[in-house]
This record gives structure tokens, C-alpha cells and sequence, in this order.
């Protein structure tokens, strides 16, 4: 097992100055993203005339659009530059999100949520990326997990705030606000970031001198025997991407298919209004933030990640299968499902470590957009096979059930990832940490 860092005292000022520049960013990038659900409840249907057709289809086009950079994102953070890539999205996106706050018809409102989309779509792969160049392996699950904290707190801040917005200004200015909060984190993003400990000036030297051998050690513990450099026609031939595309799709049809129908399951279960709706769904996504950490914490401890990757998808399908089992008793429904949050995100602060472990460095950043591409397919999924089972049956356990399994495939999938996904193979990082005692 690995040292922990508290025992090798190295600096850790990374944690304070580069984390919260990133769970800002990537929540006001997942807010541009989602507000389009409240807008359309809060009188842009009516406004644009759309029909929930064309309201669906505003809402999906997204991810459309957010398929197209995930590989080159990756790649182009990995080879150039992730500050600098980020940064000039956060502009066009930004901008974008702002613009839909004046759209006169429908047309024009689907052209700019898909090019938000492929605006986006670089934006996750290009951050992983940033964590790798400033956390090693041992921390890589807490610091990947801190920035997945940041989609609950987009979760918890989107209904109160978008609420208040489109009250009191209406939806055009929701977009215009929430666009414009976007462009002003450039004045932060800038001046703060920093693609790696090479460029900073804030850091100390036993802290740069820790991560950069740090990073020249795993670099070499996944270097191609023959020593060529790795393509990435050999990384689409290896079975361990596909394993991990296979996991995130089966995950994220469970995680988006519950986040869905979340509001629908707890009106239908507490039989309540739509604030008290708003109120209870809420804390699921707490429970998410906190989980989200917990086993992140866990898994980079153990350096396991095989088994903290499989146990959280488990939990989620079992408390799923729970809150149907007890929906007589409410609260106790209730609470099943606020563990179905705890376990939502458990499994991505581990998942989004592995391709440091599995692919050599030069195409892990375009592992990680493709896999993020592939896998959030299932973002389409989950919520409409949860509603075609729900519809077709007249019973939301029989959505409920389909998204279980789906979750279940996953668990199983993520126990099959190599050896190394186990922290079997940490002899050489670990021998580094002890001489540094």
C-alpha cells in the first residue's frame, strides 16, 4: 500500500489553489447545461411555441453536440495545453449560454444547445487531464472526485436559483445571468490555473520536485514494452477500454435515469407539491456530494480501484430495489432513495483514476474522451428506457427495475478491469513514497 502523504510531508498548497478554481468552473459549466429544464417549465415552451416534441429534443440535442470533442479534447489538453483549451471554451460557451437568453424561435434555440454541446464536450476529458499533471495516483481518486462534487452542488444550487431568476426576471434572463456568471470565471480560471507544478509560481520546490517524479514514475509503469510510442488504434484493440466504455454506459443509464425521474418518483411516493418535490430531491444530491468523496477517499487509500468502482453501482441497484420493496412506508422509501444519491457519483472519483493506469501517457487524455463520448450514450438511455418500461407497465417500479439492472451489468463489468485496476501492481510508486520518508 501506498505511504499516505501526511507521513511524507509534502506540501500540499495544489489542494487549496487548484481545486476550487475547478469545482467553480465545472459547476457553472454543468448549470449552462441543465437550466434549459427549468426555463422551458418556467414559459419558454409557451414563448417559442414547442411542443414537448421539440421541448425533448431542445433538451437531448446537447448531448449530441458534446460527443464531438471528448476525444480531441483530451488529446489536445494532454499535447498543448488544458488551461489555455479550457479557457477558450468557457468563452464560446459562455457566450453561447448567454445568446439562447435572446432566441426568437425554435430553429434557432437548437442550433445553439447543440454547438453548447460540442462547446462543452472538451471541457471534462481536458480537466481530467489537468488532475493528472497536479495529483499523483495516490490522490488522483479525492481530486477527481472533488471536481464530480461539483455536478451535485450544480444540482442543489440549479432549482433555488433558477427558480428566483425566472421569477422574478423571467427565462430569458436566466440564460443571460447564468451565461454571464460563465464569462466572469475567466477573470479567476486565467490568472489562478496552471497547466502543471512546471509553470506555477505559487508552488514551493519540495512540492514541484514530489509531483514531477511523481508523474515521471507512473508515466514509465504503463510505457509500451517495445518502448514505441502507443497509437491509439492499439488503445481501441485493448479490451480494458471497452470494459471501462461498457461500465460508464451501464452506470450513467442508472445515474441519469434516476436523476430524471427523481421529482417524479418522490411526488408519486410522498404525494406533495411541487416546493416540497423540489425540497426532498435536494438532499438525495447532498448525500451524492458526500459519497462521491467518501469512496474517492477509500479507493485512493487502498489503490484498489477495481473494488470501489464495483461496490457503489451494487449499492445504488440494491437501494433502487429497496425503495420499491418499501414504498408502503414512505419514508423509509425515502431514504432508500436518499442512499441511491450517496451512491450515485461513489464509483467516478476511482473510475476517472484508471486510465493513468491503464494507458500509457500520451493517449490517456483521448482514452478518457472517448470512454466519456461512448459512455454518455447512456445519458440518453437511462432516462428513456426508464420511461418506456414505466409507461408500457403503468408502474414506476418497472422503470425503477431496468435501471437496477443496467447497474448490476456494471458492478460485474467493473470486477473483470485487469490486475492493475486491483493495486496489485504499486511496487514501484511505493518504493518512491519510502525513500521520500
Amino acid at each position: 500500500m501506498l505511504v499516505d502523504q501526511a507521513t511524507v510531508k509534502i506540501p500540499a498548497q495544489r489542494w487549496y489553489r487548484v481545486i476550487p478554481v475547478i469545482i467553480l468552473v465545472y459547476l457553472f459549466s454543468y448549470l449552462d447545461r441543465i437550466n434549459i429544464g427549468f426555463a422551458m417549465a418556467g414559459g419558454m415552451n409557451e414563448e417559442l411555441g414547442m411542443t414537448a416534441s421539440i421541448a425533448g429534443m431542445a433538451a437531448g440535442i446537447f448531448f449530441i453536440g458534446y460527443l464531438f470533442l471528448q476525444a480531441p479534447g483530451g488529446h489536445i489538453a494532454e499535447r498543448w495545453s488544458a488551461k489555455k483549451f479550457i479557457g477558450a471554451t468557457m468563452i464560446i460557451w459562455g457566450g453561447l449560454a448567454t445568446a439562447t437568453g435572446y432566441v426568437t424561435d425554435t430553429n434557432q434555440l437548437l442550433g445553439m444547445r447543440f454547438i453548447l454541446g460540442v462547446a462543452e464536450g472538451g471541457v471534462w476529458p481536458a480537466t481530467l487531464v489537468l488532475i493528472s499533471r497536479w495529483f499523483p495516483s495516490e490522490e488522483r481518486g479525492r481530486a477527481n472526485a472533488c471536481a464530480v462534487v461539483s455536478i451535485a452542488l450544480a444540482s442543489i444550487l440549479a432549482g433555488p436559483l433558477s427558480g428566483w431568476i425566472i421569477s422574478e426576471w423571467g427565462w430569458r434572463n436566466l440564460f443571460i445571468f447564468e451565461g454571464g456568471l460563465s464569462l466572469l470565471l475567466l477573470v479567476i480560471w486565467f490568472p489562478l490555473m496552471d497547466d502543471g507544478p512546471e509553470t506555477a509560481k505559487w508552488i514551493s520546490t519540495a512540492e514541484k520536485e514530489y509531483l514531477l517524479q511523481r508523474r515521471k514514475e507512473e508515466n514509465a509503469s504503463v510505457k509500451p514494452a517495445s518502448g514505441v510510442s502507443a497509437s491509439y488504434l492499439e488503445i481501441i484493440k485493448d479490451v480494458n477500454l471497452w470494459k471501462m466504455i461498457i461500465f460508464y454506459f451501464t452506470y450513467l443509464i442508472g445515474m441519469y435515469g434516476l436523476t430524471m425521474w427523481l421529482p417524479t418518483l418522490i411526488k408519486s411516493l410522498m404525494k406533495t407539491g411541487i416546493l416540497n418535490v423540489g425540497l426532498l430531491s435536494a438532499i438525495p444530491f447532498i448525500a451524492c456530494a458526500i459519497g462521491a468523496y467518501v469512496f474517492a477517499a477509500i479507493s485512493d487509500r487502498s489503490q484498489n480501484r477495481r473494488l470501489w468502482i464495483a461496490i457503489p453501482p451494487l449499492c445504488f441497484a440494491l437501494c433502487l430495489f429497496l425503495s420499491t420493496l418499501f414504498k408502503e412506508q414512505v419514508w423509509v422509501a425515502y431514504g432508500f432513495l436518499v442512499g441511491c444519491g450517496f451512491f450515485m457519483q461513489g464509483a467516478s472519483g476511482a473510475f476517472w483514476a484508471l486510465p493513468r493506469v491503464l494507458f500509457p501517457s500520451e493517449v490517456a487524455g483521448g482514452a478518457i474522451g472517448i470512454i466519456n463520448a461512448l459512455g454518455n450514450v447512456g445519458g440518453f438511455m437511462g432516462p428513456s428506457m426508464a420511461g418506456w418500461f414505466i409507461t408500457t407497465s403503468g408502474s414506476n417500479d418497472f422503470g425503477i427495475y431496468s435501471l437496477a439492472c443496467s447497474l448490476l451489468i456494471a458492478a460485474f463489468v467493473a470486477l473483470t478491469l485487469p490486475a492493475k485496476a486491483a493495486g496489485v501492481v504499486v511496487d514501484a510508486a511505493a518504493d518512491i513514497c519510502s525513500s521520500k520518508v
